[in-house]
């Protein structure tokens, strides 16, 4: 399939009776000859809506979903911007959804951004100036928990790797235009049964990791003692795509595949559940805002990682 092409209703509708007959993404995108993200990408939206068309659109939308306002935040943080119609087209690129510069500044707007992206003034002649502004430095030694970018993920698809004992490879609905491939070592004390479709916690700004010739695009926190282990669940009503945070700790994530591996191995050891099964940081609870904390099953006082 080239480069833009679109599906087919078929060739979606397809894609999701092979998916209905249990087969993985991997076998769907071989049988097929498509790309596994374009399979994903079809699956999620049957997922989501139940549905395998593309819906015509009645002009411009007016507002943004919410998995394409927590992409527009994440691009305004990460870059600095000499104007509006320069993050439009970083959006667009980004979350693959074309929106007018108006929508784009409204929403920005409605998130509290305020002159984020007119920091240039004008030269003779007309020419735009970019003022330069030095990025912060942060201490790894003061780094807590609210450097993570902790997401509520829904698992869509799960297998174990080949040539591999403990190892599965997932594809995780984390709020995003498409799912990210995140490779977990689960296969020793999880079925795949018990993965599909669920709910979990994610770390979604570590730097991606190559394990077996797969690239891990996010980390599934879970509970993990002698015992086994157990994957975190988000508070009830949670959906991919939902923050997770503490509100003890109010500072704000890295940016994305930045955080560096020195940061994550200071904040990890404070990750632990409590007495009462509650995930927390340095004995605070974090969860979803209004919705609840995360929790485990069964494990107390074990570490999580």
């Amino acid at each position: 399939m080239g480069r833009g092409e679109e599906l087919s209703d078929f060739q979606r509708g397809t894609v999701v009776g092979c998916h209905l007959c249990q087969k993985s993404t991997r076998e769907i995108s071989a049988l097929l000859a498509l790309p596994q993200s374009t399979v994903s990408s079809v699956i999620v939206k049957w997922k989501r809506e139940r549905i395998t068309t593309t819906l015509p659109r009645c002009g411009r939308p007016q507002k943004l979903r919410e998995e394409h306002r927590q992409i527009l935040e994440r691009v305004a943080r990460e870059k600095c911007f000499t104007s509006i119609e320069a993050l439009t087209a970083e959006f667009q690129s980004a979350s693959g959804t074309v929106v007018s510069s108006n929508t784009i500044r409204r929403e920005l707007h409605e998130m509290g951004f305020r002159g984020r992206v007119s920091s240039y003034s004008k030269a003779r002649g007309g020419k735009r100036v970019v003022k330069k502004q030095a990025a912060p430095r942060r201490d790894d030694g003061d780094a807590d928990v609210s450097r993570l970018d902790l997401r509520v993920g829904q698992i869509l698809t799960a297998e174990q790797l080949p040539d591999t004992d403990s190892l599965f490879m997932e594809q995780v609905d984390v709020g995003e235009a498409s799912p990210r491939t995140v490779v977990s070592e689960l296969a020793k004390h999880i079925s795949v049964d018990q993965v599909l479709n669920r709910m979990a916690v994610l770390v979604c700004n570590l730097e991606p990791a190559v394990t077996k010739g797969f690239t891990s695009q996010a980390v599934l926190l879970c509970a993990r003692s002698s015992d086994g282990v157990e994957i975190l669940d988000p508070p009830s009503g949670a959906v991919p795509g939902d923050r997770v945070t503490c509100q003890q700790f109010s500072g704000y994530p890295d940016k994305e595949s930045t955080l560096e591996k020195k940061v994550w191995e200071h904040i990890q050891p404070d990750l632990r559940t409590d007495a009462q099964r509650v995930a927390t940081y340095k004995g605070a609870a974090f969860g979803v805002e209004g919705k609840g904390v995360c929790t485990v099953q069964t494990m107390t006082n074990s570490e999580i990682k």
